[in-house]
């Protein structure tokens, strides 16, 4: 089946450890994304990028190396270039999320490039000017600077969400205690906790009422209350016959 995010290219420049050439195929893979291009990679092909690639294969096997920026871009309408430094000359600056959603609106109708710098000092002016957008991941000032791979990760979760919003899957639900089951439970607890010696019930204080307050907060399911009176029907049953550690 066609995705939102076909038209979507992630483009690394000049990287020079191919674990993150990888790294970066893993994330892309994990949201939807296929299609990895290489800009003068130092080491590539590499065993590195296959064991940082941990099962993204597929993505992987699929990366096209270009010999320049610009023959990376061929054919995209919209070059989104990645930096956390400020520059002069910068066109339109946005932060990460604001981006990726330009990216998904102009991949509704054409080709567009997700551009990464090389990992000691990002993507140079001239790089960075082939772009139309320059995306920024906010970070603390003073130390502002990911991993490639981990940039990458940032602007493909963005992308994914910005495309398919973020719906999670759901814990299993299951039947709920009634409240004539719930008070079964507490008149059992009361008699269980009394045999303890544990309350006195002349002299309650607030146990009971913050035992409530606590099982009212769980919200009980019917199989957690059968265990629970479980627990307490054994506890009753060994102090009935004079139970002693050991024993």
């Amino acid at each position: 089946m066609p995705s939102l995010l076909d038209p979507i290219r992630v483009v690394l420049c000049a990287t020079s450890h191919p674990g993150n050439i990888g790294a970066s195929a893993r994330a892309m893979q994990t949201m939807g994304l296929s299609r990895l291009v290489l800009v003068n990679p130092q080491r590539y092909p590499d065993a590195d990028a296959d064991a940082m690639a941990a099962g993204a294969s597929a993505t992987l096997g699929a990366t096209r190396v270009a010999a320049s920026l610009d023959e990376a871009l061929a054919g995209a309408t919209l070059a989104i270039g990645f930096s956390g430094r400020p520059r002069e000359f910068a066109g339109t600056v946005l932060p990460v999320r604001a981006a990726m959603q330009e990216a998904l609106r102009y991949a509704a109708s054409g080709e567009v490039a997700l551009v990464f710098g090389t990992e000691m000092s990002g993507l140079s002016n001239a790089e960075l000017s082939r772009c139309q957008i320059v995306a920024t991941i906010p970070a603390v000032p003073d130390f502002g600077s990911l991993n490639l791979a981990a940039a990458v990760q940032v602007a493909a979760y963005e992308l994914r969400v910005a495309a398919f919003g973020d719906t999670v899957w759901t814990a299993p639900t299951f039947e709920p205690a009634t409240q004539e089951e719930i008070e079964r439970m507490f008149d059992q607890g009361e008699r269980a906790l009394t045999a303890l010696d544990f309350l006195r019930p002349e002299n309650p204080k607030r146990l009971l009422p913050r035992l409530r307050r606590l099982f009212s907060r769980a919200r009980l399911e019917k199989e957690e209350v059968n265990i629970l009176r479980g627990i307490l029907a054994r506890i009753e049953e060994r102090v009935q016959k004079g139970w002693r550690r050991g024993n």
